[in-house]
């Protein structure tokens, strides 16, 4: 997924003179072409996240269009005034490239885990959010992105993450995709929680006969409220389903629109996310989910616990 995204931003730099790259402190190698072929679009700063977005809302006041990358929890907390004031406040079309989304960094510990970056980019004016579920609709954001008049923050997973977007489905900012068509119950998910999902709706019906579709959310803001208008009244039963902790992310997205557009849906909304604590644990991405039960056989628990509640 990574490297769709920053293949992509390559491409976009040799079409368009506005687009620059710039890194924090990035590996050897990171898109050594487009530095040798644009070397005055290519900025590599080093461990200086308040710098660059100050660096790329200046740029953008110039009428570039920055994409600003660096692991995610260091590019969403370490500079988050910033980003607030210097982005957002003035409206600027920014994009933010967050690497491991998530835990996707748990062998490093709690200090690299974004588990909150969502919920803190959604508090704030202007901004919008995106988590592709993998490369190939990756591709299909990269290929929007430009036209996009606000700042943007695009969550990264690991990478080599199971195809399951569908090209045949038109990919638009703010707009919700289904992937599996409801029945009883429908899951709701953003990023790789997708794949989760789609495992567990179809080891739910498999198992028990129990019809669930999935509803993929890769814009967390803008919400596709026209999407959840519809779908949710239609449905016994909803869990949402993030790599991300339940306060503030998909869910509570979920549930506010239901609160101010639908309140007699919210009774059939169940969230699986990440608990309110620290990590304790190391180990590698699957082992912290595992820990917090965010696995198959918990979406499938979940659902059927929901179905029979209501």
């Amino acid at each position: 997924m990574r490297r769709v995204c920053l293949n992509g931003v390559h491409k976009l730099a040799a079409e368009d003179s506005r687009v620059v790259f710039i890194g924090s402190d990035l590996g050897p190698g990171t898109l050594n072409e487009m530095a040798k072929e644009i070397p005055e679009r290519f900025f590599m700063e080093g461990i200086s996240e308040q710098h660059i977005i100050g660096m790329s809302a200046g740029l953008a006041m110039e009428g570039f269009i920055p994409f600003v990358n660096t692991i995610a929890p260091f590019l969403t907390r370490r500079c988050y005034e910033q980003i607030a004031m210097d982005l957002c406040l003035h409206d600027l079309p920014v994009r933010l490239i967050g690497n491991g989304g998530g835990v996707v960094y748990a062998p490093l510990g709690p200090t690299h885990l974004a588990t909150e970056d969502i919920a803190i980019m959604r508090a704030l004016p202007n901004m919008t959010i995106i988590a592709p579920c993998d490369a190939e609709e990756m591709g299909r954001l990269m290929e929007q992105v430009l036209d996009w008049p606000h700042p943007m923050y695009i969550r990264l997973a690991k990478g080599g993450d199971k195809i399951v977007s569908d090209g045949e489905q038109e990919f638009e900012i703010g707009k919700a995709i289904i992937l599996r068509e409801p029945g009883e119950g429908l899951f709701i998910t953003t990023g790789v929680m997708t794949q989760l999902a789609l495992e567990a709706a179809e080891k739910i019906e498999a198992d028990y006969g129990i019809k669930c579709g999935v509803l993929h959310m890769h814009t967390i803001k803008p919400l596709d409220s026209h999407a959840l208008a519809r779908w949710l009244p239609k449905i016994q039963a909803v869990v949402t389903v993030e790599e991300h902790t339940r306060i503030g992310g998909l869910g509570s997205a979920v549930l506010e629109f239901c609160s101010d557009e639908l309140p007699e849906q919210a009774a059939k909304i169940t969230r699986i996310g990440i608990p309110d604590r620290y990590s304790d644990k190391y180990g590698n991405q699957n082992s912290l989910l595992e820990y917090w039960g965010i696995t198959v056989g918990s979406l499938c628990d979940m659902m059927q616990k929901k179905l029979q509640k209501n």
